[in-house]
């Protein structure tokens, strides 16, 4: 391996690059970013060797995180065996109050996904423009694509966030509609329901 100009491992190098990136990083950025940066030529088979390592390293039981191939690109994530103590971070850092409203219609985009906004309001008799723009906000939500009906009119469905926040592996974890009709146990909101803001 050539000397490089920081004295510092290879390795080191790519696993600040890959801690660094908020999306996958891809092999050809990474490799043409450590050419530019420590000003060598580097060989591919020399990087993807690093990198390989690399993600052995950190699949060691010592390490809550790991090196995840994704889309042809790497990146650091959780083990999925710590993702309650995310989602119990993520309950407790920045808490926001979502309205009744909000929750309201975020209920009925989980168990109706996808779901219009025409939908959702015919269900809940007003509009849901504020309510669904805030979910969008915080990304509980997301567009997941548009409807055959006339006017292609927007879908919306339930996040990777909304997942993580409820403790949820699936949406089939949600809790089934019979489970609410008791009356210990009716549909509804307490005022006080808390949400992480964005």
């Amino acid at each position: 391996m050539a000397k490089l100009i920081t004295d510092k491992p290879l390795a080191q190098h790519i696993e600040s690059l890959i801690f660094s990136s908020e999306q996958p990083l891809a092999f050809d950025e990474i490799h043409q970013c450590l050419e530019q940066a420590l000003e060598l030529t580097l060989s591919k088979n020399e990087i993807k060797k690093t990198i390989d390592a690399l993600v052995e390293r950190y699949q060691a039981p010592e390490f809550g995180i790991e090196i995840v191939e994704i889309n042809d690109g790497y990146q650091f994530l959780t083990k999925g065996a710590y993702h309650h103590t995310i989602a119990t971070l993520l309950k407790q850092y920045n808490k926001k109050r979502l309205s009744v409203a909000a929750m309201e219609t975020l209920a009925i985009i989980a168990y109706k996904q996808p779901v219009s906004k025409t939908e959702l309001e015919k269900i809940r008799g007003v509009n849901c423009d504020y309510s669904v723009h805030k979910l969008l906000e915080k990304e509980l939500i997301t567009i997941s694509g548009r409807s055959d009906a006339p006017g292609k009119p927007i879908l919306y469905a339930t996040s990777e966030k909304f997942m993580d926040y409820f403790g949820l592996k699936s949406i089939a974890d949600l809790p089934k509609l019979k489970d609410f009709q008791s009356p210990e146990n009716e549909i509804g909101f307490q005022q006080d329901i808390e949400i992480p803001a964005k």
